[in-house]
């Protein structure tokens, strides 16, 4: 059931069918912040932004659905939320994330790795998880020979690790691959450095008080908040997606309370066990 190409195949056909009913999709652009409506600060009335070529824009906005850092949406709406809900906006904790793309001719001696990802424990090296993405889908490599593996650290952004050139990070990578016994340095054909900001929210910090966030937020009628940035929540990518189809389900019925929307995932059990 996993994507051929991977999971991007997925987020590929959604884009294409966005783009045959009319729907724009840009890429390379920042958000800046949300401007409220003058007369009803209860809704969104522009998105403000930078395109691709560096010119800040102004969107007017029916609905306005938001998976980005909740720390980066409170501190960008205008006017200001009260002094209170920016600092705890402020306060939120992120864990950021360096992932190393490792193209290999094959593991050391016998070694024959049939996971997907294995955890790794070591004191003595930084990687915490490794990827072997043949075993995802064996069309995820284009030569079926060679083993394409993914390196993943997890760190604070300009953090020691963080400001290592890529090539530093890549060599650092591989060096550690070395000491696990898992590869040997001559079977390195290729590889890339992703680095990736806020990708794990933390449940420190300020997260105690994050209970009058969601109030706030919730006071927005036509603001959604979705996923796991979007809405500070440690899920996983079935349920980042589930809030966002009862996101569109609650904006088709017009119905503004999010209540449920919070509730997804909030149940004790690890779901990754079943």
């Amino acid at each position: 059931m996993y994507p051929r190409l991977g999971p991007g195949q997925m987020w590929e056909l959604v884009t294409e069918k966005i783009i045959a009913l009319g729907g724009q999709i840009q890429l390379g652009v920042q958000v800046l912040g949300l401007d409220m409506d003058e007369t009803d600060e209860s809704r969104v009335h522009t998105v403000r932004m930078t395109n691709n070529k560096g010119q800040e824009e102004f969107i007017s906005a029916d609905y306005v659905i938001s998976s980005m850092p909740i720390k980066d949406l409170i501190l960008g709406i205008n006017p200001k939320p009260d002094i209170k809900t920016r600092e705890i906006a402020n306060g939120l904790i992120y864990r950021d994330f360096i992932t190393v793309g490792l193209l290999i001719k094959k593991f050391k001696g016998e070694a024959q790795l049939k996971d997907n990802w294995i955890y790794i424990q070591e004191r003595d090296v930084k990687i915490g998880r490794l990827q072997i993405f043949n075993n995802w889908s064996p069309d995820l490599v284009e030569n079926k020979e060679n083993i394409w593996l993914g390196l993943e650290y997890f760190c604070q952004e300009n953090d020691e690790l963080w400001n290592l050139t890529e090539k530093e990070f890549f060599d650092f990578a591989v060096s550690e691959m070395v000491k696990l016994d898992l590869i040997e340095l001559a079977d390195v054909i290729d590889g890339t450095v992703l680095k990736v900001p806020k990708t794990y929210p933390a449940y420190f910090g300020s997260y105690d008080q994050f209970d009058s966030i969601i109030t706030y937020l919730n006071e927005i009628k036509n603001l959604f908040p979705i996923g796991r940035n979007g809405m500070h929540r440690y899920n996983n990518q079935d349920h980042s997606m589930l809030t966002g189809m009862m996101a569109a389900e609650n904006i088709i019925a017009g119905i503004t309370d999010k209540t449920e929307m919070w509730k997804i995932n909030t149940e004790m059990e690890y779901h990754e066990e079943k």
